[in-house]
């Protein structure tokens, strides 16, 4: 294995992790903004608020795009062991 082909490895795994976190992490970021706006313009500073509401739709996102995030890293995987197959002892 060359140092190029390790970074090359290196950055697609990143990438593949940064997509498959993404979805949920948007979601979690817009809620959190969002109830902090609320929060802010109605005078509401209940810390405990806005974690409720971050879990149900964190756990609806995974409901909805669970799946095809399952298949995204397993082909990902997939890729990686015919890769690391075909390395020679």
């Amino acid at each position: 294995m060359t140092i190029s082909l390790a970074a090359k490895l290196l950055r697609e795994a990143l990438i593949h992790a940064l997509v498959a976190s993404s979805p949920v992490l948007v979601v979690s970021l817009v809620v959190g903004l969002t109830i902090g706006i609320i929060q802010t313009t109605t005078s509401v500073q209940e810390q405990t608020l806005s974690f409720v509401p971050k879990i149900i739709f964190i756990f609806l996102v995974l409901i909805l795009v669970g799946v095809p995030i399952i298949q995204y890293m397993v082909e990902y995987t997939r890729q990686l062991f015919i890769l690391i197959s075909s390395f020679p002892r």
